[in-house]
């Protein structure tokens, strides 16, 4: 935004009524007290004639000045953001009317003497895009007789990005991939645990000797036993998010007539902190995390490793949303042999159930996380509980299915279930690595 008018550069205010009726008051008493001599109700005209005179003296010109400044950052929990007001000479307050979806609108008369720092504040549980303030703003004059002209501030939009909330253990694949990673994998090498002890053959280093297990079964030295180790690898993880439906606790709103509570989260905010939790969890040991989207096409997310990865996942995940009516698939995406699925979804319609029972099907391992709210009733009139009942039965029936299918099933917002079924999966997995289906 441009700097302040100076003096004499910018609009003059705008003379109130209440100047007006100050000024015609005073010169009424004034005359009155004049032609009647009496001095007592002349003074009683003085103060308002005189403030009407002043304010008429330290008229502003010019217009307030409110800089947002740079676009924030926000978390999860709140939403902040300060703007600098900066006010012509004659200002001696300012209006403000602030103004976010679903907060309503909150109005404040602000002292300011030349310059001042502002802060709003608001709860907010979702994350992705969100829109911070619509701020209004009108300079206020001398003891209120003048305004200035009004302005406005539009709303900036951030990203609030999700976060984890932390899991102890994590599951594996079916098969781990490369010749790095922290995980001991069934193939020959180096640098795992220890795979077996085997008489020395050709191509066997001397260091691998075992001298203790040498002596004990040829006390002669006929024949030399070495330790054959494990080699390491890594795991590969797919997120694959369902981002064509955003519902959330309070099934009247799931036909998107009504909207949704701003401190209710949403199934796209569970699917975003569920997934963010997963990728930490594998990309803090070494693993490849990678991101697709069954709503979108054009967002995937190639398998990455380190902290710079976490952060494009992080990234692509808080961008993940609802986009008009999705074509539907013909084909489950192609994922790379091995990996582990992570299947983040409300399957309330057997699209992304169907392409968990297809990677299944094809030998990978597959994890279906429910995001859907913790479900509330009390606005249900009969028709919309005869619905809601109809949905939750086709719902049941397709995770019944998953199951059935070999699918591993964690409802998230359960997070002791959530918690304990994948510690069941990893220490099956880590028990015999990349063999536990």
């Amino acid at each position: 935004m441009a700097a302040p008018e100076g003096p004499g550069l910018g609009p003059a205010w705008t003379v109130t009524s209440a100047l007006a009726w100050a000024a015609g008051v005073g010169v009424l008493l004034l005359a009155v007290g004049a032609l009647l001599g009496r001095p007592d109700v002349g003074l009683l005209g003085l103060a308002p004639t005189l403030a009407a005179a002043h304010a008429s003296r330290v008229r502003p010109r010019g217009q307030v000045w409110v800089d947002p400044g740079e676009t924030p950052d926000a978390g999860v929990g709140e939403l902040v953001h300060t703007y600098r007001l900066a006010v012509p000479a004659g200002c001696t307050a300012v209006r403000l009317r602030a103004t976010r979806p679903e907060h309503g609108t909150t109005e404040a008369l602000v002292a300011v003497a030349g310059r001042r720092d502002v802060t709003l504040s608001a709860r907010s549980v979702r994350t992705g895009p969100q829109p911070m303030f619509h701020v209004e703003h009108q300079g206020i004059g001398f003891a209120g007789l003048l305004v200035g002209p009004p302005g406005d501030v539009p709303a900036d939009l951030v990203t609030v990005l999700p976060r984890g909330r932390g899991m102890p253990a994590l599951p594996l694949p079916t098969r781990l991939r490369g010749l790095t990673g922290q995980h001991d994998s069934r193939r020959p090498g180096q640098g795992g645990g220890l795979r077996d002890v085997h008489p020395f053959v050709p191509g066997d280093s001397a260091r691998q000797v075992d001298w203790k297990v040498t002596a004990r079964r040829s006390p002669r030295l006929e024949q030399l036993y070495v330790r054959r180790t494990t080699a390491l690898g890594e795991a590969l993880v797919v997120l694959v998010v369902d981002s064509r439906d955003e519902v959330g606790p309070d099934p009247v709103t799931w036909s998107g007539m009504q909207p949704i509570r701003p401190d209710d989260a949403t199934s796209l905010d569970i699917a975003r902190q569920a997934a963010v939790t997963v990728a930490e969890g594998y990309l803090a040991v070494g693993d490849r995390v990678a991101v697709e989207d069954l709503g979108v096409r054009r967002r995937q997310l190639r398998p990455g490793t380190g902290r710079r990865q976490l952060d494009r996942v992080v990234q692509q995940l808080a961008m993940v949303a609802p986009e008009g009516d999705p074509p539907r698939r013909v084909r489950p995406p192609r994922l790379p042999a091995g990996s582990l699925v992570y299947v983040f979804s409300t399957f309330l319609d057997p699209e992304a159930a169907d392409m968990a029972r297809a990677w299944r099907r094809s030998g990978q391992a597959v994890i279906a996380v429910d995001v859907m709210p913790r479900v509330r009733t009390g606005r249900l009139d009969a028709r919309h509980w005869l619905a809601y009942r109809l949905v939750t039965l086709e719902r049941r029936d397709r995770l019944d299915e998953l199951v059935a299918a070999g699918v591993e099933l964690v409802h998230w917002a359960d997070v002791a279930q959530t918690t304990e079924r994948l510690q069941l999966a990893a220490r099956r997995a880590h028990r015999r690595p990349g063999t536990q289906r």
